[in-house]
């Protein structure tokens, strides 16, 4: 992807280097709180409570984190430019999300900001690690990313390049617009009144809709700026396939339990996001939640 000499969002925050004390749990939408919920699923546990538990435990051991509160961060090169590269994505979408809510939608963009941050970060969703990953949260209209998780990425899924890093930034942002446009609020009320099978259903619903959104978004950026660079779209669909449920619960326990998927297949999630990169249409969004589960 094509980003030098590029515009670069101001709406960024950077807290690497500081801390905050602890709150309530968080919400997320990325692919570190899907490995853990899966692995807590797994083993008969409640994802809610394990992710609690990570932030319990950094709050009960911060206090050489708080010593530390305001000293410089201290970023090394590659990690300057990831950051660069994440700000002119960021713009990117504000670009493409500004466009197709004024001139597809009848509405106005709200811009979110992005927070990086370096371990742990304090959110109005709660008190978050890095272990949970990228994330929104809905409460301060906020994406949160711990730039560290590329790497994971790529060392340990096997989803490199650059394009891969930025289907995640642009899935978050798809999490945002759904907040915007009421989706979010549904489901969430939805899910309180179903069974567990059905609320996770509701969940796959959501998280391919941000897929299918991320790949509106990729449409219209390459329309727009002609950025793409050759297996710059084989770079997204490897990541959106290498964080499949199946996928995930096969790596971790050899089986796949379709009850308690949360995001999807790794087909599923890559024939969203390839729909939405091939036509554009964010008046398909609706698919999502009109299509019977078994034809997603």
């Amino acid at each position: 992807m094509q980003t030098e000499g590029r515009r670069e969002s101001d709406n960024v925050e950077d807290r690497r280097g500081s801390a905050s004390g602890g709150k309530k749990m968080a919400v997320g939408g990325g692919l570190g709180v899907l490995i853990v919920a899966v692995l807590a699923l797994l083993t008969g546990g409640d994802p809610s409570q394990l992710l609690a538990l990570l932030g319990s435990q950094i709050t009960q051991g911060g206090g050489a984190a708080a010593a530390g509160e305001g000293a410089p961060y201290q970023e090394s090169a590659a990690e300057a430019e990831l950051a660069r590269f994440t700000k002119v994505v960021l713009a990117d979408t504000e670009d493409v999300w500004n466009q197709l809510f004024r001139e597809a939608l009848g509405k106005q963009y709200q811009e979110p900001k992005l927070v990086l941050f370096a371990d742990q970060v304090q959110s109005a969703c709660g008190f978050q690690s890095a272990a949970v990953g990228p994330f929104y949260c809905p409460g301060d209209a906020n994406v949160y990313i711990d730039l560290s998780f590329f790497d994971e990425l790529a060392r340990r899924h096997g989803a490199a390049g650059d394009f891969a890093q930025a289907y995640v930034i642009a899935h978050e942002v798809g999490h945002h617009v759904q907040n915007l446009l009421g989706y979010s609020d549904q489901v969430h009320q939805q899910r309180s009144r179903v069974s567990e099978t059905e609320a996770n259903r509701l969940s796959v619903r959501l998280e391919l809709q941000a897929d299918f959104l991320a790949g509106v978004w990729a449409h219209h950026t390459q329309k727009q700026k002609r950025v793409l660079e050759p297996g710059d779209l084989d770079e997204a669909l490897n990541a959106a396939g290498q964080i499949g449920d199946d996928t995930l619960q096969r790596k971790a326990q050899g089986r796949v339990a379709p009850d308690l998927f949360t995001h999807g297949t790794s087909k599923q999630r890559i024939r969203w996001f390839k729909l939405g990169f091939d036509t554009g249409d964010v008046s398909l969004r609706d698919e999502l939640f009109t299509k019977p589960y078994e034809q997603l």
